[in-house]
């Protein structure tokens, strides 16, 4: 059965919302190479991979069932963040709007009787759980260090293993 073009185009919001978050933490790190911050720089490139991945598997999801791929303009991201802290609290606060994305799409896809959108979206209920912890542990450990020099740079090398095996 094809999709709804309600679902389809809530879908296609989503798609949006996931570039948009690639683009996000692309300008993270971005501004985090310029800060000489190389290990968070390559902590939020991993992310923005990871939310092209998302971006992608809504995006054939949409194919399989027969709907359309619609994108549409990418905002612009904010391009600098003054301390590591406030660029990671910027992605937990993202996350959270992430979060309640995907939940209203749940809710859609159930109103709708869409079942095979549901099962497809708990992936991304799953893995939004797992989003907001890993920053929100951050978040945490940066208020920890504070201006303490030392501290971030021991954060930065070990947000800099991220990806690397």
């Amino acid at each position: 059965m094809m999709i709804s073009k309600k679902m389809e185009a809530a879908l296609n919001g989503q798609i949006n919302a996931e570039l948009y978050s690639w683009y996000l933490y692309q300008a993270m790190a971005a501004n985090f190479e310029a800060l000489n911050f190389r290990g968070m720089a390559q902590w939020m490139n991993v992310q923005a991979r990871e939310e092209m991945g998302h971006a992608m598997k809504l995006y054939g999801f949409l194919i399989e069932r027969g709907g359309r791929v619609k994108l549409t303009e990418i905002a612009a991201p904010p391009q600098k963040w003054a301390k590591p802290l406030a660029a990671f609290a910027d992605a937990y606060e993202h996350e959270q709007k992430v979060t309640a994305l995907i939940h209203d799409l749940v809710t859609a896809a159930r109103a709708e009787k869409d079942y095979a959108s549901d099962v497809f979206l708990q992936w991304f209920v799953n893995e939004q759980v797992e989003e907001e912890a890993n920053a929100s542990a951050i978040v945490e450990r940066l208020k920890l260090a504070g201006d303490h020099n030392g501290a971030l740079m021991m954060i930065d090398r070990e947000l800099g293993a991220r990806g690397q095996s």
